[in-house]
C-alpha cells in the first residue's frame, strides 16, 4: 500500500482507495503568516546577528516557539515514559550527543520531564582519522579533539551548568581508533544494506560506535577533567535526526534560497519530509538496533512533524541570516530561550565531519560514491 497525504487520498479514484493516510499534512509552502499580509522586514546587509537575545521580531516567533516546545515536549515524554527502570543507578535513556542544537534541545526538555536526579548518558563519538593524525605534530595535539568532541564538552558543560546543575549528565567519550574501523568496516557496510554510498558509511559507522557506548565517562573533580573506562547502560537512545530536514539546516536549503527563494527552498523542504524515511531511517534504525539499543526520533513523531508543516517557512528558518542563525531558527530561538545561549548558535555540521569518520582513506571520495 502506498503512503498519501490525507488531502490527496480523498482525490485519488477507487483504484487508490487502499492507500495508507500519513497522520500529518504536506509541508506547507506559504512564507506569510494567515494574518500577516507582508513579509517580514529583511535585515541590513551587513547585519551580523551575534547573540539570539538581540533577535527583533520575537513576539511574531513566539506563538510558533510556543506550541514547538510543546509538541516536541510531548514527544519526548511518550517515548520516555514508558522505559523500564533498571536498578543500581543505570541509566535509562541516553542521546547521542555532538553538542549541537539538535540533541542539547532534547537534553534540555528530557531534564523537565524525567524525575530530579535520574542519570542521562551523552554518548560522543570521535575517530582516528589517518589522513588528519599524519598532519598532526606528535604530542601537538589530541587525535579526538575533532569538532564534535570539542562542542559535546561545551554543550555538556552548558547543561551541568545552566540547564540542569543537580542532575548526574554522564559525558561519554566514544574514542575510535583506525584498527577498530578496519576490524567492523565490513560488519558495518552489511547493515547499511540496501543504503550503499561513502556518505552512508561514513554516517554508519558514527552511529554504530556511537551506540555501542564503549568508552570514557568524563567527571569534573576540582575543576579538572578525568576520566575513567565506561560501559553505557542505557537501552533507549535519544537522536536528532529529522530536525534539519524540516527546519533548513543543510546547506542545500541555503543553496535552494540562493537559487529559487522561498519557493525553491520550501519545494526542498517538503522533498527532505517525504523521503527520510526510506533515504535514512532503515539505515539509522539497522546500524543502531545491532548494538542492541533502540533508536527513537522525538522530531520525527507525528504530533512534532504535523505541527512543523504547517508552520509558515519563514517562521522555521530564514536564509537571509548568516549560518548558525538563518537555519533552525525556530529551533535556535527555543534553545535560547531554554538557557542555551552558546549551544544555539552553533553552525550545522555533519556527524561525518564533525565525528571525522569522512575521507579516511582518501580525499578523493565523494559522499554520494558507491561503495
Amino acid at each position: 500500500h502506498q503512503w498519501r497525504y490525507g488531502a490527496d487520498a480523498e482525490q485519488e479514484d477507487s483504484a487508490f482507495s487502499n492507500c495508507l493516510v500519513l497522520p500529518f499534512g504536506q509541508v506547507t509552502l506559504d512564507s506569510r503568516d494567515n494574518d500577516d499580509s507582508a513579509k517580514p522586514d529583511a535585515p541590513e546587509p551587513d547585519y551580523q546577528l551575534t547573540d539570539l537575545a538581540r533577535f527583533q521580531p520575537i513576539d511574531l516567533f513566539q506563538p510558533y516557539i510556543d506550541g514547538f516546545k510543546l509538541a516536541l515536549m510531548e514527544s519526548i515524554r511518550v517515548r520516555v515514559e514508558s522505559i523500564p527502570e533498571r536498578g543500581n543507578g543505570v541509566p535509562r535513556v541516553g542521546i547521542l550527543f555532538s553538542g549541537g542544537v539538535d540533541c542539547i534541545t532534547i537534553a534540555a526538555l528530557l531534564a523537565q520531564i524525567l524525575p530530579a536526579g535520574e542519570p542521562v548518558e551523552l554518548f560522543n563519538v570521535a575517530f582516528e582519522n589517518p589522513r588528519q593524525t599524519k598532519h598532526v605534530q606528535q604530542g601537538a595535539s589530541n587525535i579526538y579533539d575533532v569538532p564534535d568532541r570539542k562542542t559535546g564538552i561545551s554543550g555538556w558543560l552548558e547543561l551541568c551548568n545552566r540547564i540542569d546543575t543537580q542532575r548526574d549528565w554522564r559525558f561519554v567519550e566514544v574514542d575510535v581508533p583506525y584498527g577498530q574501523v578496519l576490524e567492523h568496516q565490513a560488519h558495518i557496510r552489511r547493515l547499511l544494506v540496501p543504503s550503499d554510498t561513502v556518505m552512508d558509511m561514513s554516517i554508519g559507522m558514527a552511529l554504530w560506535f556511537a551506540s555501542r557506548g564503549v568508552g570514557s565517562l568524563v567527571m569534573r573533580v576540582d575543576n579538572e577533567l578525568e576520566r575513567q573506562e565506561y560501559q553505557g547502560g542505557a537501552r533507549v537512545l535519544l537522536l536528532g535526526m529529522g530536525a534539519d530536514e524540516q527546519l533548513g539546516g543543510y546547506s542545500r536549503h541555503r543553496s535552494a534560497w540562493d537559487h529559487g527563494g522561498a519557493s525553491q527552498l520550501g519545494q526542498e523542504i517538503r522533498l527532505d519530509v517525504q523521503r527520510i524515511a526510506t533515504r535514512n531511517l532503515g539505515r539509522d534504525d539497522r546500524v543502531v538496533s545491532d548494538n542492541s539499543k533502540e533508536a527513537r526520533y522525538p522530531f520525527l513523531a507525528a504530533n512534532v512533524v504535523r505541527f512543523l508543516a504547517a508552520v509558515p517557512l519563514h517562521r522555521k528558518m530564514d536564509m537571509r541570516y548568516s549560518r548558525g542563525i538563518g537555519e533552525k531558527l525556530l529551533l535556535r530561538l527555543l534553545a535560547h530561550q531554554l538557557g542555551l545561549a552558546q549551544s544555539s548558535m552553533l553552525a550545522k555540521r555533519a556527524i561525518q565531519f564533525g565525528a571525522r569518520t569522512a575521507k579516511m582513506e582518501s580525499g578523493r571520495t565523494k559522499g554520494q560514491d558507491c561503495l
